[in-house]
């Protein structure tokens, strides 16, 4: 496996945060693709930049293992707002494929457990269609872990044709679901085409579908999710990372674990200490 890291974690601009990984050694970079410098209105109209931020990273030593592709709010969960989101969805994908990355994370909003719900058909009918069109360039759009139990997500992402796979975020399961990370990499071994290298603790039981409304409508400020959950640096939660980590391999995953920190007084410590960690106890 190869360890990656999300350039929006070391609170640098991108340039600086590609410099960083690479003095870290590390093999790859996750960028968000939404706005800013990073996105397909600042880039795909001048290649040239394209170029530049290209030569950057292979002058450190990196590839790019995903770009990120939330959207933010609620994700596919609004119809009248998909078709807008659909077509910049496509957009991410089509600067993906300028990066020479095959894969495109996302969050989607919260998965209803009901199949037969008009929020599941909604969700499924704008996922499906982003799904195809990724296909066709040879890109995955892989839904993040995070609201739903394993076994929802599967029976989602099964149904949603070629195209959609998973990001698995272990300290998302952990900390908002209770699921066991290792169990649902079994369960969506088909289907994982990128991970996250996170950590947290699960304080006392949530409704995930209130915690990630707060994050669509007001983000972390609007609840208070200490009282639920925290993300500690990796090594000191409760992710499982032996079990998980023998599960991917179990599984024959061989493609990136990415350090993602959001929370922390110095996150850059956090990255590092994530990568020494890794290195010490996986075998990278």
């Amino acid at each position: 496996m190869k360890l990656g890291v999300i350039s929006d974690c070391f609170k640098k601009d991108m340039t600086e945060s590609i410099r960083m990984a690479g003095a870290l050694g590390l093999d790859g970079i996750q960028m968000y693709a939404v706005s800013g410098d990073i996105c397909p209105d600042s880039l795909l109209p001048h290649p040239e930049k394209i170029a530049e931020y290209k030569k950057l990273l292979a002058d450190n030593g990196l590839t790019v293992s995903a770009l990120c592709g939330d959207l933010g709010g609620h994700g596919f969960e609004i119809e009248a707002d998909n078709a807008a989101r659909i077509e910049k969805t496509c957009r991410i994908v089509d600067l993906a494929c300028e990066f020479g990355t095959k894969v495109v994370t996302t969050h989607i909003g919260v998965i209803p457990a009901d199949e037969s719900s008009e929020k599941y058909r909604v969700m499924l009918d704008a996922v499906s269609k982003c799904g195809e069109y990724a296909a066709s360039k040879g890109v995955t759009l892989a839904i993040e872990t995070g609201p739903e139990v394993a076994s929802v997500l599967y029976g989602f992402v099964s149904k949603a044709g070629a195209g959609v796979g998973v990001n698995l975020d272990p300290a998302n399961f952990v900390m908002v679901t209770g699921q066991d990370p290792a169990e649902a990499v079994y369960l969506l071994r088909d289907y994982i085409v990128h991970t996250h290298l996170k950590d947290g603790k699960r304080l006392k039981k949530s409704d995930p579908v209130e915690i990630y409304r707060s994050f669509a409508e007001g983000g972390i400020e609007a609840l208070n999710v200490a009282d639920y959950f925290i993300e500690t640096p990796v090594g000191e939660g409760d992710v499982d990372f032996a079990k998980y980590i023998k599960a991917l391999r179990d599984i024959g995953f061989d493609g990136f674990l990415t350090i993602e920190r959001e929370t922390g007084a110095d996150p850059s410590a956090d990255i590092t200490k994530a990568a020494e960690y890794a290195r010490a106890n996986f075998e990278l």
